[in-house]
């Protein structure tokens, strides 16, 4: 299914007046569309992962569900094509609590018939995103220290897919401290 509007039309941080209540006649939001993202944690640790790569967001952005699904999905077959299914973890580290909507309008001759303009016009929702500050990690990747470039470059990859400025953070993980949490996690 095609998208109606493009990415660009919501990529502006804006805080939308929405809500969504217990209570039914209170909800200004009805029918909340599900989250396109199928796992925020993948990958499987060996217990020799050292190092930890973060994509870190330079800018304030709204990034639909899509688009950071399609990002995943890039980072998991360049991970998997060398590693396969171990070896790696990777964490999604935002959750698209943002409703993005849309009211549509007749770009036909005579609309005004079929509809009443800017009345009522709250918008029906059409999905979900996610809202980044500026300094906000995004995908964080832990893996061994020989497959760092590899991580770099899959990460470099799914950069493509947010349309934001980004970076990629590095950081050496001490091997007492993470051995610890490993254990602690069991």
């Amino acid at each position: 299914m095609a998208r109606v509007r493009p990415a660009r039309c919501y990529r502006k941080v804006e805080r939308p007046w929405t809500r969504i209540s217990r209570f039914s006649k209170k909800n200004f939001v009805k029918g909340v569309p599900p989250t396109k993202i199928r796992m925020f944690e993948f990958g499987q640790l060996r217990g020799d992962e050292n190092y930890e790569l973060k994509l870190v967001c330079l800018q304030p952005r709204q990034i639909r569900d899509i688009a950071i699904e399609a990002a995943r999905v890039q980072i998991r077959k360049t991970l998997e094509k060398v590693l396969g299914n171990s070896g790696y973890r990777v964490i999604i580290n935002k959750y698209p609590h943002q409703i993005l909507r849309e009211h549509k309008l007749a770009n036909v001759a005579k609309a005004d018939r079929f509809f009443q303009g800017m009345r009522l016009a709250f918008g029906k929702p059409i999905g979900r995103a996610i809202i980044v500050k500026r300094g906000d990690v995004i995908f964080t990747i832990k893996i061994n220290q020989k497959f760092v470039e590899l991580a770099r470059k899959a990460l470099k990859k799914a950069a493509y897919k947010i349309g934001c400025k980004t970076t990629i953070v590095e950081r050496k993980l001490k091997d007492e401290i993470y051995k610890a949490s490993q254990s602690a996690d069991k």
